[in-house]
């Protein structure tokens, strides 16, 4: 991948060879995640985003300590999905007026570290409205409180619809009005709106369309707010190229349409700052996941090299992580880079089950054991998206290179 150096017929991940890096590393399977890739790719967002757009890490992406730590240098604000991301959050030096909760399933400890550390909560349910109260009178401090909003609506040619129809996700658009007058009741310091429509859609349209009704939304439940909105995160829904065929996104006229809303926003809503929420958009392209052939086989004439790594460690480039349809990620032998692509090949991983395929009949040049396999596009959800204790194998180890 493109994103990547190749020095000498090796893939270069952070500077040094990967047979290097694997040696550094001392064991395979591993992910690298690279940071001139994460630095490169904010750089380019914030290049072709208004100045005045929030720009919020979603650690379910990746929240790989390391990472999240690089990552809060870079970004205005982290959103989490737990106590345990929370606490890696501010592990990380990020202050709380910068931290989100969201998340359908919050357990009333989980609301009442949040309310304790400051953070701002987005409120998915009646339920957590009552939890946020009891905890701060508790406390004796206000929750920071903000509605997640399932709305009527759901972001088009995506890969996951997060809204919309009915979802776990948020309070109906209908049911909100309500919700506001509970909140205002019950004293919690109200910030604003969030919506998160879907997810992974190359379609710029689409993600242009759904900003725009995300805040044509935001804006008529304000008139029901027992406060002025101050924050509206439009969530995201940026996805990336994983597949023969799919396209880079063109974020030229995302910028254009996210400037078009801050212009309404200072029109109708003064005192809002607009939150553009990403996860894999920032880093699933700067990572790899880099496992060893450890056996050579021919089955019936189908060549198969049979990996370290697999399933266990990296269920999405198996196809298990929710798809329909099983597509190959790239591939590639990554101390054979440039080498002719002689053989169709088969990788499996070292499961006892036939979903352990990490890419199937791929032109791939000729490997022997003890060559490295990469698995591009492999920086979000992969190691913590993966059942690592299937077959109890050894751990899964993660570098920032």
């Amino acid at each position: 991948m493109t994103q990547f150096v190749v020095s000498q017929g090796e893939l270069m991940p952070g500077g040094d060879s990967l047979s290097r890096l694997a040696a550094r590393v001392g064991q395979t399977p591993f992910y690298a995640y690279g940071r001139a890739q994460i630095r490169q790719r904010v750089a380019e967002l914030r290049q072709a985003l208004p100045s005045k757009i929030r720009l919020h890490y979603a650690m379910k992406a990746n929240p790989m300590p390391a990472l999240v730590g690089f990552m809060a240098g870079l970004v205005d604000g982290l959103d989490v999905a737990s106590a345990g991301e929370m606490k890696v959050a501010l592990d990380a030096g990020v202050s709380p007026k910068d931290i989100s909760f969201a998340g359908p399933g919050k357990r009333d400890a989980e609301l009442r570290q949040a309310v304790a550390a400051g953070v701002l909560v987005n409120i998915e349910s009646f339920r957590e409205v009552d939890v946020l109260a009891q905890a701060s009178q508790t406390l004796g401090l206000p929750a920071r409180a903000a509605v997640r909003i399932n709305p009527d609506f759901e972001l088009k040619s995506s890969g996951m619809r997060m809204g919309g129809g009915p979802r776990p996700f948020g309070v109906d658009v209908e049911q909100v009005p309500a919700l506001l007058a509970n909140l205002g009741r019950a004293g919690l310091a109200f910030e604003g709106f969030h919506l998160y429509p879907g997810s992974q859609s190359l379609s710029t349209e689409a993600i242009c369309q759904a900003l725009q009704q995300s805040f044509d939304l935001a804006l008529r439940l304000s008139q029901h707010a027992p406060d002025k909105v101050r924050v509206l995160n439009l969530g995201g829904g940026l996805g990336v190229p994983y597949f023969p065929g799919d396209k880079p996104l063109q974020l030229e006229p995302i910028g254009e349409q996210l400037e078009r809303l801050l212009q309404l926003a200072q029109a109708h809503l003064p005192q809002t700052s607009l939150v553009l929420e990403l996860g894999r958009y920032l880093v699933a392209e700067a990572g790899i996941y880099v496992t060893r052939v450890v056996d050579r086989k021919y089955s019936r004439d189908q060549l198969y090299l049979v990996a370290d790594g697999g399933l266990h460690q990296h269920l999405a480039a198996t196809g298990n992580f929710g798809q329909l349809l099983r597509k190959n990620y790239p591939v590639a032998i990554g101390n054979k880079m440039g080498q002719p692509a002689t053989q169709v090949t088969t990788v499996v991983g070292p499961s006892c089950t036939p979903l352990d395929v990490l890419a199937d009949r791929v032109p791939l040049p000729e490997a022997q054991v003890g060559d490295l396999l990469v698995v591009f596009q492999s920086g979000a959800y992969g190691a913590n998206a993966s059942p690592h204790q299937f077959l109890t194998h050894p751990p899964c180890v993660e570098v920032l290179v």
